[in-house]
């Protein structure tokens, strides 16, 4: 929840104004929202009325839901758009990686997609992650880096505190830069992807809407503070991200931290996506499918594929928006709401349903608006 995304947060406030602060709040209530009634899917009543888990994934859902219509089409659909979403999101990391290397070390002869390279070697490791414990682990460590960079920023905004001025704040507001900003708030706290896997590994599975409510609470708290006190102290002259704003002895040591932040945060995505495909392919009675050796090729060949579109595909920021467009709204708010009127619409009060589908439309024009924006700037690109 406190991503990358984080930082392009003052950014998105200098576009929105007043209605960033609101929409901050808005999209941690919805995502959070979300969140639970996904993991409700999972579920069902046995004849005593208690909750029996009968699903353990995102993709035994959308089979549950569509298993009239083609009983493995909706894993299909499912499989395929979070595999794309995880993949775009490591060759993201690759990509930042290699933009910091090269931004930390100017003088070094080197170009941008080498930095990504040297980047790649250090990820290598990751084809011998087996288990979620090993990630967390690193998840922790990338957590800790993060509250560096945000402390950082904050201290040197706290030591500005005699320019800040409210008036900086727009009252009128340009529409297509609003879209931006949405796009920017909402897809900071998308987190739908791996929530069934990591609600199935807690040792108290009960505790978990708990957990979704004090995150989502203390992840608004920072990103509003964050975002304010940054854009307070930077106003027009905020940048998208906000790292850049800082002084020069600063941003060597921030950028440093972000690399390490990135690299760190590969091996999440990395892992969702190579268990998912792994998990498809060694469904059958192939007992060759389902070998440490066959596995360890899998994770292999997802970890250079990642390397090679990271390389080679031009304009890639906004092929990535236009992917987030499409897949992150859809696992984060058109299928979970649809998920849950499908299969709890009899159990679903009148408030109930008319939340879900509010939230179904809500996500449905975000998505459309963000393709239209996506390709309205590849066009601009091609010319």
């Amino acid at each position: 929840l406190q991503g990358i995304f984080v930082l392009g947060l003052p950014y998105a406030l200098l576009h929105s104004g007043y209605s960033g602060l609101f929409l901050i709040i808005l999209a941690a209530a919805l995502c959070c929202y979300t969140g639970k009634i996904l993991i409700a899917c999972l579920y069902e009543e046995n004849e005593e009325g208690q909750l029996i888990r009968v699903r353990d994934t995102y993709e035994d859902i959308a089979n549950a839901c569509c298993k009239k219509l083609s009983p493995k089409l909706g894993g299909i659909v499912v499989n395929v758009t979070q595999v794309m979403e995880l993949i775009m999101t490591c060759i993201l990391y690759l990509v930042v990686s290699g933009n910091l290397l090269s931004h930390s070390f100017p003088y070094v002869p080197v170009t941008e997609k080498t930095w990504s390279v040297i980047a790649f070697v250090t990820l290598l490791p990751c084809v011998f992650i087996k288990s979620l414990k090993i990630v967390s682990k690193l998840s922790q460590l990338c957590s800790l880096v993060h509250f560096i960079i945000i402390l950082v920023v904050m201290t040197y905004c706290l030591t500005q505190v005699h320019q800040w001025s409210w008036a900086k704040f727009k009252l009128s507001i340009e529409f297509e830069d609003f879209l931006v900003s949405v796009g920017v708030i909402i897809f900071s706290y998308t987190s739908q992807i791996f929530l069934p896997t990591l609600e199935g590994n807690m040792k108290n599975p009960g505790e978990f809407r708990c957990v979704l409510n004090w995150t989502h609470f203390f992840a608004c708290v920072l990103k509003t503070t964050f975002a304010l006190t940054a854009f307070l102290t930077w106003g027009e002259e905020t940048k998208e991200v906000i790292t850049d704003n800082l002084p020069s002895f600063l941003q060597t040591l921030v950028n440093l931290c972000l690399l390490t932040k990135a690299l760190l945060s590969y091996p999440l995505p990395f892992f969702a996506a190579t268990e998912i495909v792994y998990a498809c392919i060694s469904r059958g009675n192939h007992s060759n499918y389902r070998s440490p050796l066959f596995a360890l090729g899998v994770r292999g060949s997802f970890l250079l594929l990642t390397l090679l579109m990271a390389m080679f595909i031009p304009h890639f920021a906004l092929l990535m928006g236009l992917t987030g467009s499409v897949t992150g709204a859809a696992m984060t708010f058109l299928l979970p709401s649809l998920f849950h009127l499908k299969l709890k619409w009899q159990k679903l009060s009148f408030l109930e349903k008319c939340t879900d589908i509010s939230v179904f439309i809500l996500g449905f024009l975000c998505s459309l608006a963000g393709i239209v924006c996506s390709i309205k700037g590849l066009l601009q690109v091609f010319g």
